[in-house]
């Protein structure tokens, strides 16, 4: 496998595998600790990360393996205004998988098809958080030991939220799985998720409070309001306070309900829910770790094999006017568009998934 750049680049069999591994290296960690010796992990991390970062570089390390690490844009040549493709061919001489976080959405997708050897996709602006998804996966798993027929609560910065957007990919393959989206306006789900589900028959519902849906959720996903993503400051500063989940409001829910949180926190979850037994958010770091060894052993594992091409054809003939696209910014990059199956005339960009114009 060459790349990790969306959730749906695993089927749901390699998930399952994947989780399977994990299980394993919880259970025997000496049998794995020496299987990526002599392998690099290059940890490109252009925005600011603790969990995510430190976990794959853990991973690695707990592998057996070496890590090569770049934390910020400037300690590294794209301060000096280096292309993205020409700094993952840089790296790929010197390291055996990367691991790449950049605010651009599609910069991971840009790197991959620079390279030969694997990319995984630690996060590219508000769009996808893959391996984020695999934490989130393995810790439903082991905390309520299925996936089908549950209602997930997703909570707080829809718009923004790469890891809602991901996580909603993953769960739409089983069935019985519906979602209540809870947001403000201004940050609900982007319209080519909500299609997405519209298009798979995914029921769901949007409402704005949290009050009203905690009772029904088997889980609940929460997520900061993040400033980073926000253009407007005052918007951000309207929005930030809009959801706190506290012990009053988990007495709506149901004993056996699951609170998980891609974290950092700001103050959407009191300190307090910590001692819930419900709250799963530092079982799910844990987690992430272990899926993020599975991810590596697979990746350079199968890294000989050619990661399936999608065959839909591409157009040109648009315009992305995300500002946050890599397309606005590498150089020499041409936009590229798709056509989104089953409704007339509605193209999307390739690396960021907004809608053409």
């Amino acid at each position: 496998m060459k790349r990790l750049i969306d959730i749906l680049d695993l089927s749901v069999q390699e998930l399952d595998q994947l989780m399977d591994v994990a299980c394993d290296i919880i259970a025997q960690p000496r049998k794995y600790s020496h299987a990526c010796e002599g392998k690099q992990l290059a940890a490109l991390f252009f925005e600011p990360s603790t969990r995510t970062r430190l976990s794959f570089e853990s991973a690695m390390l707990a592998l057996g393996g070496q890590v090569l690490s770049v934390s910020g844009a400037g300690g590294s040549s794209v301060s000096k205004g280096e292309s993205i493709a020409d700094t993952a061919r840089t790296v790929s001489c010197y390291a055996d998988i990367i691991a790449m976080r950049h605010p651009q959405e599609g910069a991971a997708l840009v790197a991959a098809d620079s390279v030969s050897i694997p990319v995984i996709n630690a996060g590219d602006g508000g769009h996808c958080h893959p391996t984020q998804t695999l934490a989130d996966l393995l810790t439903i798993r082991r905390e309520m030991g299925r996936f089908d027929h549950l209602t997930v609560g997703l909570c707080g910065d829809l718009k923004y939220g790469r890891t809602v957007h991901s996580l909603i990919a993953a769960l739409s393959r089983y069935e019985g799985v519906r979602f209540v989206l809870i947001s403000p306006p201004e940050l609900r789900l982007p319209d080519y998720v909500v299609e997405s589900m519209q298009d798979a028959h995914i029921p769901y519902e949007e409402t704005v409070s949290l009050e009203g849906a905690l009772p029904k959720l088997d889980i609940l996903y929460m997520t900061r309001i993040q400033r980073e993503r926000f253009d407007d400051p005052a918007l951000y500063e309207a929005l930030k306070g809009s959801y706190v989940l506290d012990t009053e409001k988990m007495a709506l829910a149901k004993p056996d309900m699951r609170v998980l949180h891609p974290l950092p926190r700001v103050n959407e979850i009191s300190v307090q829910v910590d001692s819930d037994p419900r709250a799963s958010y530092f079982r799910q770091m844990f987690n992430g770790k272990m899926m993020r060894m599975a991810l590596i052993l697979k990746m350079l594992s199968d890294s000989g094999e050619e990661t399936p091409v999608n065959n839909r054809p591409v157009y040109r003939h648009l315009t992305c006017r995300n500002p946050k696209c890599i397309s606005q910014t590498e150089q020499e990059l041409q936009q590229a568009f798709y056509k989104v199956p089953g409704r007339r005339e509605i193209y999307r960009c390739v690396y960021c998934e907004q809608q053409a114009e």
